[in-house]
């Protein structure tokens, strides 16, 4: 099943998507085929990032490729760092180049949405937490993070964490294929049996240090290939079993 928020004419509404078109969920109602409310061809709204998190948690360093490539060891436990809910936009937004920076990177990655408050659960507990899955890319003011020594600003400016097209909840996410695609371009492809750290196991983890609440957003990672954007550029990330995340750089 595929949900999505999106904009028509009427507002902004929680739906699921069905081929090209989207059954519209009741307001306050549960992910239920029996709670539509109307049904929009998909040509005629506008999507918008499928969660708005209170919170968007993200891994450092999760894949092995990635830490090869940077030359750094694996690490004992994730790496913990966060972006704001300010940074989030959905699919086809414009990730916003800061004049402060001049670099900008893309880092594709799979995205994880909470379904239920999380708080101190094991790791088998993890995927009845889980909504689904999405695509994300983790955007990064790479000279700035070298600069600062730390990430919150980097990784935090309005735009930084662009979403979607939609969350997928019937998915084994142990080995999907991730890629970005910088004007057509493929420059990173991995998959997430790379993961050093399992889907469980972060949830699980991330669950002890803070409590997840319902649409919640966890970014799991960048594999190797990362590179910089320009103005002008396109910037596509792909999941297997997903689908395509397209934005454009001003």
């Amino acid at each position: 099943m595929r949900l999505v928020r999106f904009r028509s004419r009427s507002g902004i509404a929680q739906g699921i998507l069905q081929d090209d078109r989207i059954a519209e969920l009741k307001s306050g109602t549960s992910v239920d085929l029996t709670a539509i409310a109307a049904y929009h061809p998909l040509a005629d709204v506008a999507l918008l990032a499928p969660c708005l998190p209170s919170k968007v948690v993200a891994v450092g360093l999760n894949y092995r490729d990635h830490a090869k490539e940077l030359g750094m060891a694996v690490p004992e436990e994730p790496i913990l760092f966060l972006k704001p809910p300010t940074s989030v936009i959905g699919p086809g937004g414009e990730i916003i180049a800061p004049a402060m920076s001049s670099q900008v990177d893309f880092e594709a990655e799979l995205g994880i949405v909470i379904r239920f408050r999380a708080s101190r659960i094991a790791p088998a507990e993890a995927r009845g937490h889980i909504l689904g899955y999405t695509c994300a890319n983790d955007v990064t003011a790479r000279d700035l993070q070298k600069r600062d020594g730390q990430w919150t600003r980097a990784k935090g400016f309005d735009t930084f964490c662009p979403v979607g097209p939609w969350i997928e909840t019937g998915l084994d996410p142990a080995d999907l294929l991730v890629e970005s695609y910088l004007n057509g371009e493929r420059r990173q492809s991995s998959r997430t049996s790379q993961f050093i750290f399992g889907i469980e196991r972060l949830v699980s983890f991330i669950s002890h240090v803070m409590t997840l609440e319902p649409g919640d957003l966890i970014i799991t990672g960048t594999p190797a290939g990362i590179g910089t954007m320009r103005p002008g550029d396109e910037i596509e990330v792909r999941i297997e079993g997903i689908g395509r995340l397209k934005n454009t750089m001003r």
